[in-house]
């Protein structure tokens, strides 16, 4: 009995060693005392984060995002690729300070980590050969793709439950699976499929109209870190003020970009 109460103390120890940094998070001051804003980005996901082919470095909506809050801290932004199963981890292990990686806010994550206010607002649709999907009905019992550790793994097995879904770490070897038809779509965020369509260069794929969620997209940061989460927030309200969120939408969604998109969203705070 002693030895089963001693090794209890031992663990509940250990557990409050893992705690207690999380916890006691000031991110904030961490930043500006190492001079470093440390994101964790995707780096194959055009417009969001990608590496550009002419200056070979990591740019997009969600890059952006993130050097103007380093600016604001008057901080250097270094970014981290991350995949949608790992961002989260990454996060909490400290190894970033800040996920700007298409990740939407959900009641779920909520409960592992802190979000910022809406910085963008999409909707998740399916990417497949012309005509092939419609409706619901035309993925039953079919193959459809997507990336592990997104909310699209479970919205489409709920809106489709005899479909099969095959998870891949990242949407281009997903929509290589398309092409060599071993799925009949691949389903993620409307924004996401426009960088992925475009890169196809193929007029037999298309964007079906049909939608299955809407996707409030947050700045992912730790629990238990008010005064970052405060900065984040504040800033985001600023940039949305002074035009800056609207300069950044504007310069990879605008009707002259390779992705046109209308922006359907301001950042409001509580949203």
């Amino acid at each position: 009995m002693k030895r089963l109460f001693l090794a209890l103390l031992a663990t509940a120890a250990v557990l409050s060693f893992r705690v207690s940094p999380a916890a006691a998070a000031d991110t904030l001051a961490e930043v500006k005392k190492k001079g470093v804003l440390v994101c964790g980005v995707k780096d194959s996901l055009p417009p969001f984060g990608y590496v550009d082919a002419g200056s070979r470095e990591l740019v997009g909506y969600d890059i952006d995002f993130c050097k103007a809050l380093a600016d604001k801290l008057k901080v250097k932004a270094e970014l981290k690729p991350v995949t949608s199963a790992s961002r989260i981890p990454q996060l909490q292990e400290r190894n970033i300070d800040l996920i700007a990686a298409t990740m939407t806010h959900t009641a779920e994550r909520e409960k592992q980590i802190a979000f910022s206010h809406t910085y963008f607002l999409t909707g998740q649709k399916f990417l497949a050969k012309v005509g092939t999907v419609k409706t619901l009905k035309d993925l039953e019992g079919k193959k459809v793709a997507t990336a592990k550790g997104s909310t699209s793994e479970q919205n489409v097995a709920q809106a489709v439950p005899t479909a099969t879904v095959l998870s891949f770490d990242d949407y281009p070897q997903a929509v290589l699976a398309l092409q060599q038809g071993k799925v009949v779509a691949v389903t993620t965020d409307e924004s996401i499929l426009i960088g992925q369509l475009n890169n196809l260069h193929d007029p037999h794929y298309e964007i079906a109209s049909l939608q299955i969620s809407e996707e409030p997209y947050g700045l992912g940061m730790r629990k238990g870190d008010p005064a970052f989460v405060s900065f984040v927030n504040k800033t985001l309200l600023e940039m949305e003020k002074n035009g800056q969120a609207r300069t950044i939408y504007d310069k990879w969604f605008s009707s002259t970009s390779g992705t046109p998109r209308p922006r359907n969203f301001q950042i409001t705070a509580g949203k």
